[in-house]
């Protein structure tokens, strides 16, 4: 699509309320994570950064932090050492500690969890996951629907209710944004806190302005958008 830091400061310009930068196959290639991109986006961007992909150590979490992030994701490494969440929250808070659910719809009708952007299963279940994570620390979950994701026909509004029914930190949901119903519905019937939007935006589908208009208009709370 072109430069990340193009993107990030064209969506803090237009009212984004924080950005997410994810090297989904990271840790499928053993990449390191994306200081040299943060550090340079906080350069010029003045809304929390997210960063996720690659993040195996506290190293790796505190190294990301200084170039700039404000919150790190982390999945793979997570589901191999739950402990790791813990050790991310107690060293620099649980504000900071967000942890990345891939989520796919199991035959039983429960969803388990899965990284390398969808490739690998973990035996977990997401809800279950999801409230273990809070439990050790985590103060998000960035919940992704991989049956939705580049779908466009609307997030899994069921797999979002039944996480935030059972956590009490924010759930930022993801994965199938095609139109902004598709947000009013995932707000009000799947409870989601957030939503975290690609495609959508990138491809100029919709725009930031549109998406919280719609959703103020459903009298969904959100921050009032940019105009300048």
């Amino acid at each position: 699509m072109g430069d990340p830091k193009e993107f990030a400061f064209r969506y803090y310009e237009q009212g984004a309320d924080e950005l997410i930068y994810m090297d989904v196959v990271a840790s499928l290639y053993q990449r390191n994570h994306l200081g040299d991109l943060v550090r340079h986006t906080a350069e010029n961007v003045f809304i929390p950064l997210t960063v996720g992909g690659g993040v195996r150590s506290i190293e790796d979490v505190a190294s990301l932090l200084r170039d700039g992030a404000d919150k790190v994701a982390i999945n793979t490494a997570a589901t191999q050492d739950p402990k790791l969440i813990s050790k991310i929250s107690q060293r620099f808070g649980s504000q900071c500690t967000v942890l990345s659910i891939e989520a796919k719809r199991q035959h039983n009708g429960k969803w388990q969890a899965y990284t390398d952007n969808g490739r690998e299963p973990t035996g977990l279940d997401v809800v279950e996951w999801a409230k273990r994570g809070e439990e050790l620390g985590a103060g998000e979950i960035l919940l992704t629907s991989i049956d939705q994701e580049g779908t466009r026909k609307g997030f899994d509004v069921e797999l979002c209710r039944e996480v935030s029914s059972r956590v009490s930190v924010p759930v930022i949901l993801s994965g199938g944004m095609g139109e902004c119903s598709h947000l009013v519905e995932a707000s009000v019937v799947g409870q989601a806190d957030a939503f975290a939007v690609a495609d959508a935006i990138h491809y100029g589908r919709i725009s930031l302005s549109e998406m919280k208009n719609a959703m103020s208009d459903a009298n969904v709370n959100v921050r009032p958008v940019n105009e300048s």
